[in-house]
């Protein structure tokens, strides 16, 4: 526990004073983050010998993390088309090395690149939007709610599994009590830095955004449960590593702006 507060409060040292500076310090940081939570699943996944595949797999999260606008002015080709060019290449290279690496393979380091890098992207232009630092706050606290809710009703009043299978720690009544803690914040945080949505519409938004956190946890459960791993990393002391911490925000984020509440 004393690991796991100092690493806690070692990265929010970090993390927020570069979250509040912005501009391209934040955007180095969160490509930092994306790129080794890439990796993180890759070698969870046991990677095969031949690095070439996973370079092209960190390649397509960067451009998947490019905001639109970077391709504004160039006229030859889209973020689309060049996220096109490199699945094609990975396919080619399946043939090339006379399937060592096979076609599954290049279906999961694709997978991987959207999973990691479409959460990632939304972060960024949440702090790109207008009121940044509010929405990018609300969504974290909605996050941190949903996890303390979860464990402090899943330990008191927890009886019945949520999906054992997947994550056997996790409750029913832990989940329904993360979504409880979560409202009652952002009824807190909308009292005092107000959203232009009504109550009712902030309540059912929190409501799905701490659903989908949850689902975003047992997602990466799921995957530490196939590839028979603990954490997906090391690089956070006693948190385990980048997808540990970022499994929720992966889901969330994205949500938030397609449902247009960001």
């Amino acid at each position: 526990m004393k690991q796991r507060t100092i690493t806690a409060i070692v990265a929010l040292l970090i993390f927020v004073p570069i979250i509040i500076i912005g501009g391209l310090p934040f955007t180095i940081f969160v490509y930092l983050l994306a790129t080794i939570g890439l990796f993180e699943l890759i070698r969870m996944r046991h990677p095969e010998k031949n690095f070439f595949p996973y370079v092209l797999s960190a390649l397509l999260t960067w451009v998947i993390l490019l905001p639109n606008e970077f391709f504004t002015d160039i006229e030859w080709f889209t973020k689309y088309e060049l996220i096109s060019i490199i699945i094609f290449v990975l396919l080619a290279y399946t043939v090339l090395v006379k399937n060592e690496f096979t076609f599954d393979q290049v279906g999961f380091v694709i997978l991987a690149a959207f999973y990691v890098g479409l959460g990632f992207f939304y972060l960024l232009q949440t702090r790109d939007g207008e009121n940044a630092l509010r929405n990018i706050l609300f969504a974290f606290c909605i996050i941190w709610a949903t996890d303390t809710g979860a464990y402090l009703f899943g330990r008191k009043l927890g009886k019945h599994k949520l999906w054992p299978t997947i994550s056997p720690k996790k409750t029913v009544e832990g989940a329904v009590g993360g979504i409880f803690v979560a409202v009652i914040v952002a009824v807190i945080f909308h009292l005092i830095e107000p959203f232009e949505q009504s109550w009712l519409t902030l309540i059912i938004v929190t409501i799905i955004a701490s659903s989908f956190g949850q689902i975003g946890d047992l997602v990466e459960s799921a995957f530490k449960r196939v590839y028979n791993v603990k954490d997906s990393g090391k690089i956070l002391p006693g948190h385990g590593g980048i997808l540990d911490r970022f499994d929720s925000m992966l889901f969330v984020f994205p949500l938030l702006h397609f449902i247009h509440f960001f």
